[in-house]
């Protein structure tokens, strides 16, 4: 099984720390995996994506241009990526910072308010994390035994101990997320 995402937003909402997390997590697993970063040269607040291919079996390429899974943290990355998902692919948006539906009637879309999300809960900076929480709820069948348990362990190897704080805050979004209907 092969399963490919494109995480895309702008530069400081956690792009690729949400596609590093899903890498490691499948590394964890013993699973085959490829994290590959974009970002423009201003990186915070310029556009930022990785492409995460997750797999059973060795990778052929890191390249993603046709995602299973796309998160779109920002409008203009809905309006890019979106008519690249596969058919039967899914999409999840932060419908607090898009505010259109997608036109297409071959996939599926999840939109979660994840920014308004976070600081409701005062995990401000986390809609990524929230958003996450919600992909692993829903595609917990693609993602080659990644699941909310090995996530949260995750965040526990790749967050150092001096910052242990941020272990229980990213565990509470992802919680979250995993808990939106």
């Amino acid at each position: 099984m092969l399963t490919e995402i494109i995480i895309s937003g702008f530069g400081g909402q956690g792009v690729l720390f949400s596609g590093k997390l899903l890498a490691y997590a499948a590394l964890h697993l013993g699973k085959e995996l490829s994290w590959l970063p974009s970002y423009g040269p201003e990186m915070r607040g310029g556009t930022a994506n990785c492409s995460v291919c997750l797999s059973d079996e060795p990778i052929g390429s890191p390249l993603v241009t046709e995602p299973d899974i796309l998160i779109a943290m920002n409008a203009p990355s809905f309006d890019k990526f979106e008519s690249t998902v596969k058919p039967g692919g899914i999409i999840f948006a932060d419908s607090s910072l898009i505010d259109r539906k997608t036109t297409r009637d071959d996939i599926t879309c999840f939109y979660v308010p994840s920014t308004e999300i976070a600081q409701e809960n005062s995990l401000t900076g986390m809609a990524n994390i929230v958003l996450l929480g919600k992909v692993i709820k829903e595609c917990e069948d693609r993602l080659i035994g990644i699941n909310l348990d090995s996530i949260a362990a995750t965040l526990e190897k790749i967050i150092p101990p001096k910052k242990k704080a941020l272990v229980e805050k990213n565990t509470e979004a992802l919680r979250i997320g995993y808990g939106i209907e």
